[in-house]
């Protein structure tokens, strides 16, 4: 599989949350709004909420991400008004980088990647400053386009916002790779959109069974990416 291009997801491909968004983090959250909820209840709570992710309509709306944030804490024992207002807080966190953390082998890959010549770029349903993210994490020079839904206006997997990032780095569909973590953002909307794509499936849980029918390579960690490029 050769490329000029390769694109990454950010949330759960190249960081992961830290204390703050998880259990204890969450009972933090309702707690400063007057809720008592059960931490332990997080992990059911996500799963529960996480088709609210999935909407047809892909033009951005931070109101999805704060109803489904919603869901959690009400899946966790919250209720009342305050439910809203805990929400949004937590959404405007989501954004701040000091809030996760770099899976080890990142920095690693993106230099190895770069050095073999291959223009990097970032594609994230999110409204996290991008910019912000590579001098946090430390990666300047080597991100060549980002491009977030929030600002973009449309997330994945419409075709547009693959569209957008491969003219930021001058590359047509058939010369470019998105890695995510997501079968039907990052996967399935590259391939639409014309690019190849490789699934970055880091847990133990079954692998989505669509990577296997479109013979998708599935990737358990990014350590696996250079060998495929």
């Amino acid at each position: 599989m050769t490329a000029r291009a390769v694109f990454f997801d950010v949330d759960f491909t190249l960081i992961y949350p830290g204390p703050m968004f998880r259990g204890e983090g969450y009972r933090a959250f309702c707690a400063r709004h007057g809720m008592d909820v059960d931490a332990a209840r997080f992990p059911q709570a996500v799963a529960a909420a996480a088709p609210l992710l999935d909407v047809p309509d892909e033009a951005y709306d931070d109101e999805i991400y704060i109803a489904y944030t919603r869901r959690i804490i009400e899946g966790m024992g919250g209720t009342g008004p305050q439910v809203d207002a805990c929400a949004r807080e937590v959404y405007v966190e989501w954004a701040a980088c000091q809030h996760f953390e770099l899976y080890d082998e990142v920095p690693g890959v993106l230099r190895e990647l770069a050095k073999a010549g291959l223009r990097i770029g970032l594609i994230s349903n999110s409204h996290r400053c991008l910019a912000s993210f590579q001098s946090h994490f430390e990666l300047q020079g080597l991100i060549s386009a980002t491009v977030s839904s929030s600002q973009h206006g449309f997330m994945k997997p419409h075709p547009s916002i693959f569209a957008a990032a491969l003219q930021l780095v001058d590359a047509q569909p058939a010369d470019a790779v998105m890695v995510g973590d997501s079968f039907r953002q990052d996967v399935a909307g590259a391939l639409a959109a014309g690019m190849r794509a490789i699934l970055l499936h880091r847990g133990d849980t079954p692998t989505p069974p669509g990577a296997d029918a479109l013979n998708v390579p599935v990737i358990k960690s990014l350590n696996e990416l250079v060998a495929l490029l």
